[in-house]
């Protein structure tokens, strides 16, 4: 059974996977039944995966972590090493490799990869076959660091708070053309853009290598149970009898206009003659701009529009995506979906100016708004990918709700933005019935709130 994929990115929207079969406090029922049905989907997998897991139509996905029976010896090993301490998004990195999202990737780019990644937006493979790659997934370092690397080729890696949690080896080093790096990656040098000021933050070089990571990357956040790997999200698949998967991917709440568009997508599929379609709602876990939501209210937002039953729990999925936010539009949008396929998805719906963001002046939108949906139909090994139509919605003053767009009648519809709602919310306003689920939006206000409390 193939499994399919639909992913969206609307506007400054992006995609989210997690499971979900809720009743009120979970997505798969009780607080205790969601734990549960997480951890028997993780324990099947530990059971039945082997370090490469293949699904129909999908890539080989390896993952990188450590067998069992050699993690002792390692951290020993790791012990007598030069230790670099990485920053919080280097270690969002590990975890995007250490599960498999950018598989066939076998750690921090070498410098090959990274040219190839830097200029043709993907990766020639040794038997030919080339995978698409359009973000460049590398390790900044200084001239202290280099020299203590070159001395034995291997290198440990610290997380943020000091846990050794890596080696990588066979590393190579290279310059780190920052400049270069962000006119090819953003098409703009200015260090105002959030991820460019990470870039320019880092070392004069970077090293690439063989990356072996001992264990699951864990955040603590009361949120882990949302981070399923590629291998669990295909048992999940499977455990629900999917025979298609469509995506939306987010970096924002759920608001009825986004719920429209998912719930039209699933009944596109079934008049396709799909008989099961799963919803994926895969928030992006990693590090986003200050003036974004962070990751838990959007996770409580998005459960709340479960258990009001604007999206259907027992056909949708909820989870976190880990990488971070690059704010790369037509650039990112193809790793979003690379990532993706990687889980076994194989459809993908995209809207405007996906992972977009204004230009750091302020003026105007970054990236043709276009050209994300544009990129993904031509993308180089994106060739097994289909994209679905995507459809406008917006608040139609007429009907008191969520419609899609009828240009035709422009002056009865308005547009809520992204910029909009967060003011609504911090004002502790109330947007237009019909808007956003009540529960769902309760959780935004009371978020500015405490926003607001801190302020003062």
């Amino acid at each position: 059974m193939g499994v399919g994929f639909v992913s969206a990115a609307a506007g400054s929207a992006g995609v989210s996977l997690r499971p979900a079969t809720c009743a009120k406090s979970s997505l798969f029922g009780s607080s205790l039944g969601h734990r549960q049905g997480i951890r028997a989907v993780r324990s099947s997998v530990r059971m039945t995966a082997t370090a490469e897991s293949t699904t129909s139509k999908s890539t080989s996905v390896k993952d990188l972590f450590i067998p069992e029976d050699q993690v002792a010896s390692k951290r020993e090993e790791a012990e007598s090493l030069y230790k670099i301490h990485i920053t919080e998004v280097d270690y969002q990195w590990v975890h995007v490799l250490s599960e498999g999202w950018a598989s066939p990737v076998k750690g921090f780019m070498r410098e090959d990869e990274y040219v190839q990644v830097l200029h043709f937006n993907s990766i020639r493979q040794e038997d030919g076959t080339v995978t698409n790659m359009s973000v460049p997934i590398v390790l900044a370092i200084n001239d202290d660091d280099k020299a203590e690397i070159e001395k034995t080729g291997k290198v440990a890696l610290r997380s943020p708070s000091g846990e050794v949690i890596a080696i990588m080896r066979n590393c190579e080093i290279f310059w780190h053309n920052k400049e270069e790096r962000a006119a090819r990656s953003f098409g703009v040098t200015d260090g105002r853009h959030p991820y460019i000021d990470e870039i320019y933050s880092g070392g004069d070089w970077l090293v690439g290598g063989d990356l072996e990571v001992f264990d699951r990357i864990r955040y603590e956040d009361g949120l882990d149970d949302y981070r399923l790997t590629p291998a669990e999200l295909q048992a999940e698949f499977e455990k629900r009898g999917a025979d298609t998967v469509f995506v939306f991917q987010l970096r924002n709440p759920i608001h009825n206009g986004h719920a429209l568009l998912m719930t039209s997508c699933r009944e596109h599929l079934l008049e396709m003659g799909y008989k099961n379609p799963i919803l994926l709602v895969h928030q992006i876990g990693g590090k986003v701009k200050a003036d974004d939501i962070p990751l838990k209210e959007r996770i409580m937002q998005n459960q709340a529009v479960l258990e009001e039953g604007v999206l259907d729990p027992k056909t949708t999925i909820v989870g976190i995506f880990p990488s971070p936010m690059l704010y790369g539009g037509p650039t990112e949008v193809q790793w979003h979906a690379k990532a993706r396929m990687n889980a076994g998805c194989e459809y993908y719906i995209v809207g405007r100016d996906p992972a977009g963001m204004k230009h750091p002046n302020g003026e105007r939108d970054l990236y043709d708004p276009w050209h994300g949906k544009k990129v993904l139909g031509t993308a180089p090994g994106l060739e097994k990918l289909n994209i679905l139509p995507f459809r406008v919605a917006a608040y139609d003053k007429t009907i008191g709700r969520m419609a899609f767009f009828d240009p035709s009648r422009a002056d009865d519809f308005l547009f809520i933005s992204g910029t909009k709602m967060r003011g609504y919310a911090s004002r502790g306003e109330t947007p237009p019935d019909g808007f956003m689920a009540p529960a769902a939006w309760k959780i935004l206000v009371d978020y500015y709130s405490n926003v607001r409390s801190y302020d003062i």
